[in-house]
């Protein structure tokens, strides 16, 4: 199976072993607070056009954990970087298989978003969103899901597939074994006492 000796050489864990999944939970906890203050960044650019909300989520605290960008680079290293690994492989060009790759990732994004939005952004008995509201936008999907946001959010997850997931494993690879267990308990245990304390307070 090369495919597993590529990914060794390239990530320093092979998938499915403890370090991997020990590594994956290092990436959701750290990522679940990134994110948040990426989605900051975004939504700030966002509001010059005057489309976020002012008492959005997203200004109230930047520790406070925004959990679905945990979930996204799950999906990244279990879903996406696998077949980012088959695409470069059958595609003739790098380019052929990026611009692949980046639509299959909007489309995922997509489904992401809007499977949130309907689990748990539910209009209320007066039509108001609690959340976001994306169905005044132009190009949204059921008021939920917003394809400028996914075709953003797409992007992102092919540089974090591409490049930060790669060059985050080959520093992890580098760190000892007993350190990096050692690293990786004490960013679970701080993450989950982050979660305790903020989402008590919400």
């Amino acid at each position: 199976m090369p495919h597993l000796a590529n990914d060794r050489k390239l990530h320093g864990v092979l998938p499915g072993t403890f370090s991997f999944w020990r590594n994956l939970v290092v990436h959701f906890c750290a990522f679940s607070v990134i994110g948040h203050w990426m989605e900051i960044a975004y939504c700030t650019f966002m509001n010059l056009f005057g489309i976020v909300d002012a008492d959005s989520l997203v200004w109230d605290d930047p520790f406070y954990p925004f959990l679905v960008y945990g979930v996204g680079v799950a999906v990244c290293v279990l879903l996406l970087e696998p077949l980012k690994q088959r695409l470069v492989a059958r595609r003739r060009t790098l380019f052929g298989a990026g611009a692949q790759f980046y639509l299959i990732t909007i489309a995922v994004c997509l489904v992401m978003e809007l499977g949130m939005g309907l689990m748990l952004n539910q209009p209320n008995t007066a039509g108001e969103f609690p959340l976001w509201d994306n169905s005044q936008l132009p190009l949204n999907v059921l008021g939920q899901a917003w394809l400028v946001n996914d075709m953003a959010l797409g992007a992102v997850a092919m540089l974090y597939t591409w490049c930060v997931y790669p060059l985050c494993e080959k520093t992890l690879a580098k760190v000892p074994p007993r350190a990096m267990n050692a690293l990786a308990a004490s960013v679970v245990v701080c993450f989950a006492a982050l979660c305790a304390v903020k989402f008590a307070a919400a």
